[in-house]
């Protein structure tokens, strides 16, 4: 997957323009879906000398993106007369999502299992339910 990943109030906490400290398991994640091939790309309010220090941050932590700000690393917005500043991804990480920013574990869990957040608190909420209706749900399909 090419996942969209905000830095302020998603890596770490809102500080800015300072640098807050690390999101718990933020990085840890992000190292993990790294190394599972998804590719990650930085997006973020942050410019110049902000998105450098940020960038810098992130590198000492371990985590390179393949790319920031912009679709592919090569992409030079100056020569593409098609440019969109909006990013074609298959996932967005970012505090500002409607409900906020669930914990770095869930939304490792929304990645790798395939599942929507909405599923996975079912599962939470009800597992004994949630196991059921999948089992009248598989017991009516051989049916």
């Amino acid at each position: 997957m090419t996942i969209a990943v905000d830095f302020d109030g998603t890596i770490v906490r809102h500080r800015y323009p300072e640098i807050g400290e690390e999101i718990p398991f933020a990085i840890s994640t992000l190292k993990m879906l790294i190394e599972e091939r998804h590719r990650l790309i930085l997006w973020t309010v942050r410019e110049g000398k902000l998105l450098d220090e940020a960038l810098a941050w992130c590198r000492e932590r371990g985590i390179e993106f393949y790319a920031v700000n912009r679709d592919f690393p090569e992409e030079d917005v100056t020569r593409n007369e098609n440019f969109t500043r909006k990013l074609k991804v298959d996932m967005w990480i970012d505090d500002r999502n409607v409900g906020g920013l669930p914990d770095w574990g869930t939304i490792y869990r929304i990645i790798t299992e395939h599942k929507s957040f909405e599923e996975l608190l079912t599962e939470e909420l009800d597992p004994v339910g949630h196991a059921k209706k999948l089992r009248k749900h598989h017991w009516w399909r051989l049916w």
